[in-house]
């Protein structure tokens, strides 16, 4: 680990180029496919490493072997490389061949922003650089990849859509193609497209994080089967883009109106129901009427229209107020086939969308025609208000029932589609909506292909779809494989979830977490190269004219590179389990940053990161990967000087308390690690956001300010204009820790700057958000002065939290802490509690703590939670219905207990930087025994156990030399201590 450290603080001088493929710079979810062949010297390679980068995401193989995934997420002004030690895969006095896949976005998420396609790559010797990237490189599209697949989520890019007839199967590695049963590759010469230092590429830095573990690990069991038949016609379109197609360049969220418009063909009389597996708030005509009746739970729609043989045309209104950009689902199912075609709705030939597409590949028509878009708008600033758009006369007359042919104005606003934007592939439509389900009993030979054994599993073969659910344990993050034998054209699709319980499936909405794999003829596998997370997988075959053999379907299950140092074990079974969850959610959240969630978001939202650097530095101990977080958020200052509350990111989203989060983290990093030069490096980022913020406070002393002012999903008074008292709380507490910060890096002056800013917030908010009659602070004071009505106990905590009263005030919020109102808002999400938790530990009431951890957890654990959740079943936020108990079951932010038992409960407390000296005062809270381990940042644990017999405890720690030790007993304890030491290398 050293000496890879030591090589990436090396400013390396590159002398390969950036080269990609094709005619487009930014093609929509392209994956394309390089190849070098070279010959390898007689005396082999007493060292190889290769250094590679790729925009957007690459997966790297040599000789056949996948030896890498990457790069890290990072801003493009300095775009992340990988160094990979390829000596062992390379053959001494043979060819050789080098294969990267570069799968290109084409559009900017949460996690990206957009560039162009590019990859570059230099393969270094102990005699220099021997190959290097340029148009002496081969290159094609990966042949049977559809662009055209679903968006995943807003927050992502895409999945996959395969089709295996067309994929060459060893395309990596340089072989004779004579006999293949697979398709060919049509290679041509790369073209070079930038220097480093070009391009949107401005800098290339070493990857400063290890490489995350790939581990193949088998399902639990199949835990269902059915018989299926999904509806006749379901789709899948980019909507979003389909209506602002600039709008790739940013992750904003738009405004938009228009219609989606196509010609039904029906043979004869019958119903026909049109469905919308994530919903649809629109008018939905059928030649120019209502749908007789309506169904559905939430977000699910489905109209039902009595039509008459012939042709129909069917108008849906696409209005939004904020579409951040995901798969908009569309279906059509009736009691009689049916055809359909692009409406010819006037005399005039539709207008053609933006020409990017490869001349040599056979355009396909599209049935659907837009109308519109009558007006578009980009909302900017998230705590902006939905941009309010006009009503074109046009559209309101269409949305009134009136048919085209009567407006023969509207020729100029039609349109066509863009292929890429749509896709008659959807499998999460035909997964959510199926038509008829006929459970069957599981054959206990189906179960072979959970199981590393040779047999395969033989699917039965039935009139409709064959579906089954493979339960994989647990929650799990990674790539999803299977081997299979099947006729050519069977269709293989799999779709994610993370939660079934009973009857009940929580379909991912917002979320298109699937994969469809159309079969070539014999044996085949398949690992998709798309990261993903889910507990269940629901996979369906269709299409199959001959029996499917399924050898084995699984995930490489990909994360942080974490052994399990922290541990802890008590007299009681739920909370041990509760600690399982916490470090399990963890390490699943763990990727090249912390993520919200492995399966909706995969995003690093910078204020969770601060929490759950907590829990990690108790359960694990990884250091690496916070100070790669921290480092992160800074980079967004060119884009807004107050930091976006999710990194790097092309939405422009501000939460200020994530900003003061992260602040606090970069302080609480240096006194964890104590490493003043960090201190230094981040202090100058920190002190320019301290300035931002400091610009919103008011003629009163009060931070004011128009932006997300989010603390907790709970509906608190916590306006987006306005004063907000948590917001101003935080605010006071980073500047507090800010200057401690600023003392560390030598810099005293800004220190005592930021001290006594913090002092004059602190009188600010006594004087002006108290008030004397609740004994309590209000939630807020809105932008016309008025002060809410609304308690809530988030509120109180945050004071308490935050220092904020001395005296009787500070006593009344302890009350009101510990004994809330019951007409006060509550705590609404495990995220808020962390905070509840840390004062409750501050009073000195573990008791309390651990109470609420066994109810508010064991909630999760009674309905099969393997993972925390990333709410409490009793708000209605955040959720697509009220089926749902919470949206993600693996959420980081969650995971407190890892944290709160090791400190509390076990009583390992730091009592300087460093952990040079540590407490040891355990909190007995009711359990009979505890014992477990605390990673130390350096070398070592601290391992404790404790057992208490009465009033009386037996002690037992284990710590390195050199670490003082400071035991406190419980109160009314008596207690003995056995102390051993361990010695460092």
């Amino acid at each position: 680990m050293a000496e890879r450290m030591m090589d990436m603080q090396a400013e390396r001088t590159w002398s390969a180029k950036w080269i990609w493929g094709g005619e487009e710079d930014r093609p929509r979810n392209e994956w394309r496919c390089f190849r070098k062949s070279f010959d390898g010297p007689e005396s082999g390679y007493d060292e190889a490493k290769l250094h590679i980068s790729a925009d957007s995401r690459f997966v790297l193989y040599v000789n056949g072997t996948l030896a890498g995934r990457g790069p890290v997420r990072s801003w493009p002004e300095e775009q992340s490389y990988d160094t990979y030690d390829i000596g062992h895969l390379l053959l001494p006095g043979r060819q050789n061949t080098i294969a990267v896949l570069v799968l290109h976005f084409g559009m900017t998420n949460f996690y990206y922003l957009l560039g162009q396609g590019g990859l570059i790559m230099e393969l270094e010797g102990s005699s220099g650089v021997s190959l290097v990237t340029d148009n002496s490189w081969l290159t094609s599209r990966l042949p049977g990849q559809q662009a055209s697949s679903p968006r995943m989520a807003c927050q992502q890019a895409f999945g996959e859509v395969i089709d295996a007839r067309e994929l060459p199967e060893k395309w990596m590695v340089e072989e004779s193609t004579e006999g293949s049963l697979t398709p060919s590759v049509n290679w041509e010469a790369a073209r070079e497209v930038a220097a480093v230092g070009d391009g949107p590429w401005k800098k290339l830095v070493p990857r400063d994080i290890p490489f995350l573990t790939e581990e193949k690990v088998y399902p639990a069991a199949v835990v269902s089967l059915n018989e299926v038949r999904p509806p006749a016609y379901m789709a899948a379109f980019d909507l979003k883009t389909i209506m602002l197609p600039d709008s790739i360049w940013s992750a904003n969220p738009v405004a938009y109106k228009g219609f989606l418009a196509v010609q039904i063909n029906m043979e004869k009389d019958c119903s026909i129901t049109v469905g919308f597996p994530t919903g649809t708030d629109g008018v939905v005509l059928l030649d120019g009427k209502k749908a007789a009746r309506s169904y559905g739970v939430q977000p699910e729609r489905y109209d039902v229209f009595e039509a008459a043989a012939g042709s129909h045309l069917l108008l849906i209104e696409n209005e939004s107020g904020y579409d951040h950009g995901a798969s908009w689902h569309l279906g059509l199912d009736a009691d009689a086939p049916f055809t359909l075609t692009r409406p010819r709705l006037t005399e005039q030939t539709a207008a053609q969308p933006d020409d990017r597409q490869d001349a040599s590949k056979e355009q396909k028509e599209v049935p659907f025609a837009l109308i519109g878009p009558f007006a578009t708008a980009e909302r900017t600033e998230h705590w902006l208000e939905s941009p309010q758009l006009a009503d074109h006369p046009l559209y309101i007359q269409l949305r009134d029932g009136e048919l085209p042919d009567n407006l023969p104005e509207l020729s100029s606003w039609i349109r066509e589609l863009d292929e890429r934007l749509y896709t008659d592939q959807d499998v999460f439509g035909s997964s959510v909506w199926q038509t008829a389900v006929r459970p069957l009993a599981v054959p206990a030979q189906l179960q072979r292909m959970v199981v590393p054994a040779p047999e395969p599993a033989v699917l039965p073969g039935l009139a409709e779809d064959c579906e089954f659910v493979v339960d994989l344990g647990e929650q799990r993050s990674g790539y999803i494989g299977f081997e299979l034998e099947a006729a050519a054209g069977t269709i293989l699709d799999v779709y994610g979830i993370e939660h079934i319980e009973g009857n009940y499936r929580q379909h991912t909405y917002g979320l298109d977490n699937t994969v469809r794999y159309i079969c070539r003829d014999g044996r085949q596998s398949y690992l998709s190269p798309v990261r993903r997370g889910c507990r269940f997988l629901i996979v369906t075959v269709r299409q199959a004219a001959a029996p499917v053999k399924l050898y084995e379907i699984y995930m490489n299950q990909s994360s942080y590179p974490l052994p399990e140092r922290g541990s802890f074990r008590s007299s009681d079974s739920l909370l041990n389990e509760i600690w399982q969850i916490s470090r399990r959610t963890t390490k699943l959240c763990m990727e090249d940053t912390f993520v919200d969630c492995p399966a909706y978001e995969q995003t690093f939202w910078v204020g969770d990161a601060r929490n759950e650097a907590l829990v990690n530095y108790y359960v694990f101990g990884a250091t690496d990967i916070v100070k790669r977080c921290l480092d992160l958020v800074p980079g967004s200052g060119s884009r807004n000087p107050l930091y976006l509350d999710q990194v790097p990111s092309g939405w422009n989203s501000v939460i200020p308390n994530w900003t003061f989060f992260w602040m606090i983290a970069c302080q609480e990093y240096v006194e964890h690690t104590d490493d003043s030069e960090y201190a230094k490096s981040i202090w100058p980022a920190v002190q320019r956001a301290l300035d931002a913020y400091y610009e919103h406070i008011d003629g009163n002393g009060l931070f004011n300010i128009r932006s997300w002012n989010l603390l907790d999903w709970a509906p608190i008074d916590q306006p987006n204009r306005g004063i907000v008292t948590h917001q101003n709380l935080f605010f006071m507490k980073a500047m507090r820790l800010s200057a401690a910060l600023a003392e560390r890096a030598g810099q005293p002056e800004q220190a005592s700057v930021w001290q006594e800013r913090s002092k004059a917030l602190r009188v600010a908010v006594n004087e002006h958000l108290w008030d004397e009659e609740r004994q309590a602070f209000l939630d807020c004071i809105h932008k016309n002065g008025r002060r809410s009505e609304r308690f809530s106990v988030q509120t109180q905590v945050i004071a308490c939290l935050c220092a904020a009263s001395d005296g009787e005030r500070k006593s009344a919020l302890e009350r009101h802490v510990l004994q809330p109102p019951d007409d006060w808002t509550q705590i609404g999400s495990p995220f808020m509690s962390f905070f509840y938790y840390e004062v409750l530990a501050e009073l000195g009431r573990s008791d309390v703590l651990v109470n609420d951890i066994r109810l508010q957890y064991g909630r999760m654990l009674d309905h099969g939670a393997t993972t925390c959740w990333e709410m409490y079943p009793s708000y209605d936020e955040n959720r697509a219905n009220s089926d749902m108990l919470t949206r993600s079951h693996c959420h980081a932010w969650s995971a407190a207990p890892g944290y709160f038992l090791g400190r509390e409960i076990l009583g390992v407390r730091p009592l300087d930087a460093g952990w040079r000296k540590v407490q040891i005062a355990p909190e007995p809270a009711g359990l009979r025994w505890a014992s477990g381990a605390v990673p130390l940042p350096g070398q070592g644990e601290i391992n404790v156990s404790w057992s208490l017999n009465e009033d009386k405890m037996q002690l037992s720690v284990t710590a390195p030399e050199g670490i003082e030790l400071d035991i406190v007993w419980p109160e009314g304890v008596k207690g003995n201590a056995e102390v051993k030491r361990v010695f460092h290398i």
